[in-house]
């Protein structure tokens, strides 16, 4: 559905991209400033660019539970604990004035019956509770960023990456939609194993939540406009990392820039599934070398 929202003077943008919103342990200040919205930015379908894993909203399919919010769609583990993938549209029509609400809670909406994972079932791990779609790309209302703080939304993170090198990417990503663009990002993790502060875990919460080995990011970066899809060119930049779910990784997030033919190859996703075959088999095949900040 398409939103008009009103604009907002663009000196307010600086005091908001200061703050990071995948810092589990960090609070936002109380009266955050509200970012400038265009007036043809639009509130979007979090799958236009496609179904990653082609998940199925139906318990049965356990280990790829399609689950879609307003504020992001994702495909889900039960067995995991985590999600598989997030995705999610970002324009300056999802950002407002709302604080970060830090409601951390179990998914209700989940399955009966399957585990749901508690605000406390992190603790003394070493490792943070990590937004997947953060909390500062969802400040329009209450609503909106007290869903991002969903535990079906978390995956445990590395101090480090969480802190510092995903959140400077996320940082990065509100840079460029003050900047008139308007993004669509998946991300989501892999494999077994991370090393948090307290040194290195395969499972947290007695085996219930597994710790990933990786953690990845694509974006997809378009001017402000419609049928975003089909916009997709080989020209359009694209990002993609694939990172270390370590304490001793580099704050950088540029350093760790890869194809999206290679998360693609270790996950099995086909993540931008929507936009044409032929596209794709360029903008997939590269590594962005844009700026980083």
């Amino acid at each position: 559905m398409k939103l008009s929202f009103t604009r907002i003077s663009s000196f307010a943008l600086l005091m908001v991209l200061a703050v990071s919103c995948s810092k589990d342990e960090l609070i936002a200040p109380a009266t955050p400033t509200a970012a400038p919205v265009s007036h043809d930015a639009t509130r979007d379908s979090h799958l236009a660019m496609g179904n990653p894993s082609g998940a199925v909203a139906d318990s049965y399919y356990y280990w790829n539970y399609l689950m879609q919010k307003s504020q992001y769609a994702m495909s889900y583990h039960r067995d995991r604990g985590t999600p598989n993938w997030v995705s999610w549209h970002l324009s300056s029509a999802w950002l407002g004035s709302t604080p970060r609400q830090d409601d951390f809670r179990a998914d209700a909406t989940l399955p009966t019956g399957w585990y749901r994972v508690g605000s406390t079932s992190y603790s003394g791990s070493g490792f943070d509770r990590g937004h997947v779609c953060p909390s500062a790309d969802r400040t329009g209302s209450v609503t909106d960023n007290s869903a991002t703080f969903l535990m079906s939304n978390m995956m445990p993170q590395a101090p480090t990456n969480n802190q510092q090198t995903w959140a400077n990417l996320e940082n990065y990503c509100r840079t460029l939609v003050g900047q008139g663009y308007e993004l669509y990002v998946i991300a989501g993790s892999y494999g077994k194993g991370g090393t948090g502060s307290n040194g290195y875990a395969t499972t947290i919460d007695a085996g219930r939540v597994t710790v990933p080995a990786r953690t990845w990011k694509v974006v997809v970066i378009l001017p402000e406009g419609s049928s975003d899809a089909s916009r997709v060119s080989t020209s359009t930049r694209i990002i993609a990392v694939d990172m270390p779910n370590s304490n001793s990784i580099s704050t950088s997030w540029g350093s760790y820039r890869t194809t999206v033919d290679a998360i693609e190859s270790a996950t099995g996703y086909n993540i931008l599934s929507a936009v044409s075959g032929t596209v794709q088999s360029t903008i997939e095949a590269k590594v962005d070398a844009g700026p980083t900040s």
